[in-house]
């Protein structure tokens, strides 16, 4: 886990007040110890991918909230999707072709 000093080392550009504000926004969920804030790796790229979003493409904090508030939706629907996948090649190879049968077609 990095503290903030350390997460602002590594990422070049970005202010403290900037990630505070990002953690009091619920954008990034760091660990707190104190006043100490504490970041996985997870947090990091997530820190990476706003400000990603917000300089290269301009935009400004109420979409970036909606953008984000997406792609946790898309990545919360994939982890389900490979649950589900998981689940279904643990069945027999009967279930598996009776689930394929009853799918509709792609488009």
């Amino acid at each position: 886990m990095l503290t903030l000093d350390e997460l602002l080392t590594r990422l070049n550009g970005l202010e403290r007040s900037e990630i505070w504000r990002w953690v009091e926004n619920r954008w990034v969920v760091a660990e707190r110890q104190g006043d100490t804030l504490l970041f996985r790796e997870v947090d990091v790229a997530r820190i990476e991918l706003i400000r990603e979003i917000r300089r290269d493409f301009a935009i400004e904090d109420e979409a970036v909230a909606l953008i984000l508030g997406l792609l946790d939706q898309v990545y919360g629907l994939r982890r389900q999707l490979r649950r589900l996948c998981d689940a279904l090649a643990a069945q027999p190879q009967e279930v598996q072709e009776a689930v394929r049968r009853a799918l509709p077609p792609s488009r």
